[in-house]
Protein backbone atom coordinates (compact mmCIF):
# COMPACT_ATOMS: atom_id res chain seq x y z
CA UNK A 1 0.00 0.00 0.00
CA UNK A 2 1.22 3.25 -0.82
CA UNK A 3 2.86 5.45 1.82
CA UNK A 4 0.00 7.96 3.49
CA UNK A 5 1.60 11.76 3.30
CA UNK A 6 -0.35 15.19 3.03
CA UNK A 7 1.08 15.70 -0.31
CA UNK A 8 -0.07 12.25 -2.40
CA UNK A 9 -3.43 12.79 -0.45
CA UNK A 10 -3.96 16.23 -2.12
CA UNK A 11 -2.69 15.30 -5.70
CA UNK A 12 -5.44 12.49 -5.32
CA UNK A 13 -8.01 14.81 -4.49
CA UNK A 14 -7.13 17.56 -6.50
CA UNK A 15 -6.73 14.98 -9.55
CA UNK A 16 -10.56 14.08 -8.97
CA UNK A 17 -11.46 17.46 -9.39
CA UNK A 18 -10.18 17.76 -12.26
CA UNK A 19 -11.82 14.80 -13.87
CA UNK A 20 -14.82 16.31 -12.23
CA UNK A 21 -14.84 19.72 -13.58
CA UNK A 22 -14.15 18.18 -17.07
CA UNK A 23 -10.31 17.62 -17.55
CA UNK A 24 -9.62 15.37 -20.77
CA UNK A 25 -9.57 11.61 -20.05
CA UNK A 26 -8.54 9.11 -22.11
CA UNK A 27 -7.56 5.66 -20.47
CA UNK A 28 -5.25 4.65 -23.61
CA UNK A 29 -3.27 8.19 -23.39
CA UNK A 30 -0.70 7.95 -21.06
CA UNK A 31 -0.84 11.77 -20.27
CA UNK A 32 -4.63 11.85 -19.36
CA UNK A 33 -5.43 8.47 -18.08
CA UNK A 34 -5.58 7.28 -14.73
CA UNK A 35 -1.59 7.99 -13.56
CA UNK A 36 -1.55 10.59 -16.55
CA UNK A 37 -3.76 13.05 -14.72
CA UNK A 38 -1.99 12.01 -10.88
CA UNK A 39 0.98 13.25 -12.55
CA UNK A 40 -0.41 16.65 -14.04
CA UNK A 41 -0.82 17.46 -10.35
CA UNK A 42 2.37 15.97 -8.79
CA UNK A 43 5.12 17.52 -11.51
CA UNK A 44 2.76 20.36 -12.72
CA UNK A 45 3.13 18.96 -16.37
CA UNK A 46 0.22 19.18 -19.05
CA UNK A 47 -1.05 16.26 -20.41
CA UNK A 48 1.21 16.64 -23.88
CA UNK A 49 4.28 16.52 -22.44
CA UNK A 50 3.63 13.36 -20.29
CA UNK A 51 2.48 11.75 -23.11
CA UNK A 52 5.46 12.53 -25.14
CA UNK A 53 8.02 11.40 -21.94
CA UNK A 54 5.95 8.48 -21.07
CA UNK A 55 6.10 7.14 -24.50
CA UNK A 56 10.05 6.64 -24.99
CA UNK A 57 9.01 3.60 -22.76
CA UNK A 58 6.79 0.77 -24.62
CA UNK A 59 3.80 -0.27 -22.39
CA UNK A 60 1.60 0.77 -20.08
CA UNK A 61 2.04 2.68 -16.93
CA UNK A 62 2.03 -0.91 -14.84
CA UNK A 63 4.78 -1.81 -17.70
CA UNK A 64 6.54 1.25 -17.29
CA UNK A 65 6.94 1.21 -13.31
CA UNK A 66 8.18 -2.58 -13.42
CA UNK A 67 10.49 -1.71 -15.87
CA UNK A 68 11.53 1.80 -14.56
CA UNK A 69 15.46 2.04 -14.36
CA UNK A 70 16.95 3.88 -11.61
CA UNK A 71 20.40 4.85 -14.01
CA UNK A 72 19.09 5.39 -17.49
CA UNK A 73 17.26 8.38 -16.20
CA UNK A 74 15.06 8.06 -19.33
CA UNK A 75 12.16 10.26 -19.12
CA UNK A 76 9.08 7.97 -18.42
CA UNK A 77 11.46 6.40 -15.65
CA UNK A 78 11.90 10.32 -14.26
CA UNK A 79 7.78 10.47 -14.21
CA UNK A 80 7.13 6.89 -12.63
CA UNK A 81 10.15 8.63 -9.82
CA UNK A 82 7.55 10.71 -9.32
CA UNK A 83 4.96 8.65 -8.53
CA UNK A 84 7.10 6.51 -6.47
CA UNK A 85 8.48 9.58 -4.55
CA UNK A 86 5.22 10.67 -3.85
CA UNK A 87 4.53 7.26 -2.18
CA UNK A 88 3.64 5.09 -4.72
CA UNK A 89 4.99 1.03 -5.28
CA UNK A 90 4.78 -0.20 -8.54
CA UNK A 91 1.61 -2.02 -6.95
CA UNK A 92 -0.04 0.36 -6.71
CA UNK A 93 0.29 2.35 -9.97
CA UNK A 94 -0.93 -1.05 -11.71
CA UNK A 95 -4.07 -0.78 -8.66
CA UNK A 96 -4.26 2.89 -10.16
CA UNK A 97 -4.48 2.18 -13.47
CA UNK A 98 -6.71 -0.97 -12.88
CA UNK A 99 -9.21 0.47 -10.56
CA UNK A 100 -8.76 -2.78 -8.31
CA UNK A 101 -6.90 -2.70 -5.38
CA UNK A 102 -9.66 -4.52 -3.06
CA UNK A 103 -8.31 -2.16 0.08
CA UNK A 104 -9.68 1.67 -1.99
CA UNK A 105 -12.48 -0.26 -3.24
CA UNK A 106 -13.78 -1.25 0.42
CA UNK A 107 -13.15 2.28 1.26
CA UNK A 108 -15.72 3.66 -1.50
CA UNK A 109 -18.51 5.68 -0.43
CA UNK A 110 -21.56 3.31 -0.36
CA UNK A 111 -19.64 0.26 -0.20
CA UNK A 112 -17.61 -1.92 -1.91
CA UNK A 113 -18.25 -2.97 -5.23
CA UNK A 114 -15.90 -3.48 -8.85
CA UNK A 115 -15.39 -0.52 -10.96
CA UNK A 116 -14.41 -0.01 -14.86
CA UNK A 117 -10.96 1.02 -15.39
CA UNK A 118 -12.14 3.58 -18.00
CA UNK A 119 -14.92 5.22 -17.01
CA UNK A 120 -14.20 8.81 -15.11
CA UNK A 121 -17.00 8.71 -12.21
CA UNK A 122 -15.13 5.74 -11.23
CA UNK A 123 -11.99 6.92 -11.63
CA UNK A 124 -12.71 9.83 -9.71
CA UNK A 125 -14.80 7.55 -6.83
CA UNK A 126 -11.38 5.56 -6.91
CA UNK A 127 -9.12 8.67 -6.38
CA UNK A 128 -11.05 10.05 -3.26
CA UNK A 129 -11.29 6.92 -1.76
CA UNK A 130 -7.43 6.19 -2.28
CA UNK A 131 -7.34 9.84 -0.85
CA UNK A 132 -9.57 8.85 1.93
CA UNK A 133 -7.96 5.77 2.83
CA UNK A 134 -4.23 7.25 2.80
CA UNK A 135 -5.82 9.86 4.89
CA UNK A 136 -7.29 7.75 7.40
CA UNK A 137 -4.23 5.57 7.57
CA UNK A 138 -2.29 9.21 8.11
CA UNK A 139 -4.53 10.34 11.48
CA UNK A 140 -4.04 7.01 12.70
CA UNK A 141 -0.41 6.79 12.83
CA UNK A 142 0.42 9.74 14.38
CA UNK A 143 0.62 9.65 18.05
CA UNK A 144 1.23 12.07 20.48
CA UNK A 145 3.03 12.55 23.52
CA UNK A 146 1.54 12.79 26.70
CA UNK A 147 4.14 14.90 28.13
CA UNK A 148 4.38 17.75 25.62
CA UNK A 149 0.55 17.65 25.48
CA UNK A 150 0.46 18.37 29.17
CA UNK A 151 3.55 20.72 28.61
CA UNK A 152 1.20 22.96 26.11
CA UNK A 153 -1.64 22.23 28.48
CA UNK A 154 -0.01 24.00 31.47
CA UNK A 155 1.40 26.35 28.59
CA UNK A 156 -2.22 27.49 27.91
CA UNK A 157 -3.34 27.67 31.50
CA UNK A 158 -0.89 30.44 33.14
CA UNK A 159 -1.67 32.34 29.69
Amino acid sequence: MAKPSIELIAALRTAADHLKNGAHYAWGNHGACNCGHLLQVITNLPESAILTDAQTIPGEWTEIAEESCDVSGAPAAVLFRYLEAAGLTPTDIHHLEYLDDKAVLHSLEGGFRWLKKNVRQHVVAYFEAFATLLEDKLISSITLDPQLFLAAKVGVEQL
